[in-house]
């Protein structure tokens, strides 16, 4: 039987095509979120309808003036709302320009005619709190300055007090609350390009701990097959047995490793130290080194044990690869708050550098002061920091090179180790 996946879009209407009620959802739900737009304060300019009403009934003095004046202030408050709105022009000089201009208008029509005209100053309050580049402190002084000119302008207009009170105080207002509302959402806009910017951090750093996991996996791995491979190159021609069991071996690391690649890339991959332990021995061995393998203490935490199987992993492959060694000593001391860890051999320690940059192995032995090593290791010593604990290496005496970890085996001083772990 064949089965067809089709990949599912929009969720369909009765008739076939989209489902309008999801997709009107999700749009009012994303206008929404950007607040209110430049058109949302059209409508405010009704508030100078008594002043066209008084023009129509000749109540003007000068009706053409008084109409050229209101033609002047829509055109302007428009010109600033929208300007203020625009990606282009609302972080340049433009908006303040265009609301000065608003402001001179305000000024001449409301000391010309009085009256209805007085409400052109809350409206110029408004406009003022769009202007993005007005925000803050000039904002405020604006604002105070604009509302007591207001009350004075309508005190010297009109003989109620209260009228004066009134306009200065819806000035202020209109101003306050349209600044307010405005920064409020442009707040929540930065917060939500924050949280998206850190889930893109956060996806970057998961990926980056999957590549050094995977990396020392398939390195680790991919050197015990190259040593057990040239094992049963050199056993073949003169012991059969003992070649085939060295195949044998082959295929069950090649095995383990496809399981282990599985678990890795489905994210439930737990590191055992005594695997780890027992896969060195198994390494050392076929590579024709003498391996001696020390354990005491009492059980450990499952983040320690997975740290410190990679540091297992990773000083053996360095071993096996680097080191020339005909001896490796494995040592793990542990009590009820910290685990120590040694690998010595007694060879000749890395190579160069360049190894240590293709195969994450250490580097030449030297002053050893801190963790050394290339990409292996140093992302080792980046994660046993991270639980509290350190790595270091270098040279043994004379002869030899050593690694030697020490981590913490409290659950509150690996809490942070976990993602690290894997």
């Amino acid at each position: 039987m064949q089965w067809i996946v089709r990949r599912q879009g929009p969720k369909a209407a009765p008739d076939g095509g989209a489902d309008p009620h999801r997709c009107g959802r999700k749009a009012r739900a994303q206008r929404a979120d950007r607040g209110p737009g430049r058109y949302a304060f059209l409508p405010w300019l009704f508030m100078g309808a008594g002043a066209l009403s008084n023009i129509i009934q000749g109540k003007s003095g000068n009706p053409w003036l008084a109409g050229l004046g209101l033609l002047a202030f829509n055109a302007l408050y428009v010109n600033v709302v929208f300007a203020a709105f625009s990606p282009r022009l609302r972080d340049t000089r433009y908006p303040i320009g265009a609301l000065a201009a608003l402001a001179a208008v305000t000024f001449a029509v409301a000391l010309g005619f009085g009256g209805e005209w007085l409400l052109f100053f809350p409206l110029l309050s408004l406009a003022s709190g769009t202007v993005r580049t007005l925000r803050g402190k000039p904002f405020a002084v604006w604002l105070v300055a604009l509302s007591g000119t207001a009350g004075v302008v309508s005190g010297l207009q009109q003989e109620d007090p209260w009228g004066s009170f009134g306009i200065g105080y819806g000035t202020f207002l209109s101003g306050l609350v349209t600044a307010t509302v405005l920064s409020l959402f442009d707040t929540i806009q930065e917060l939500r390009a924050t949280r998206q910017e850190l889930a893109r951090s956060a996806v970057e750093k998961e990926r980056l701990r999957f590549s050094r996991d995977l990396h020392d996996l398939l390195g680790h791995t991919l050197s015990v097959v190259v040593v057990k491979a040239e094992a049963v190159r050199r056993l073949g021609p003169r012991d059969l047995d003992a070649a085939l069991a060295q195949a044998a071996d082959i295929e069950a690391v090649g095995r383990q490793a496809l399981t282990e690649v599985r678990e890795a890339v489905t994210g439930y991959r737990k590191g055992s130290l005594a695997t780890e332990l027992d896969r060195a021995r198994s390494a050392l061995d076929g590579a024709g080194i003498e391996s001696v393998v020390r354990q005491a203490g009492p059980p450990l935490p499952t983040q320690a044990e997975a740290l410190l199987g990679w540091v297992v992993r990773e000083g053996v492959t360095n071993t096996v690869r680097h080191s020339g060694a005909t001896r490796c000593a494995i040592e793990v001391y542990a009590d009820d708050d910290r685990v120590r860890l040694t690998i010595t051999d007694d060879g000749r320690g890395p190579v160069g550098s360049d190894a240590s940059d293709a195969d994450g192995a250490l580097p030449v032995p030297g002053a050893a002061t801190g963790p050394l090593g290339g990409t292996g290791l140093t992302g080792l010593a980046e994660r046993l920091a991270a639980a509290g604990g350190t790595l270091r290496s270098g040279p043994d005496g004379r002869r030899g090179f050593r690694v030697a970890a020490e981590l913490p085996v409290g659950a509150g001083d690996l809490a942070d180790a976990e993602e690290w772990a894997g």
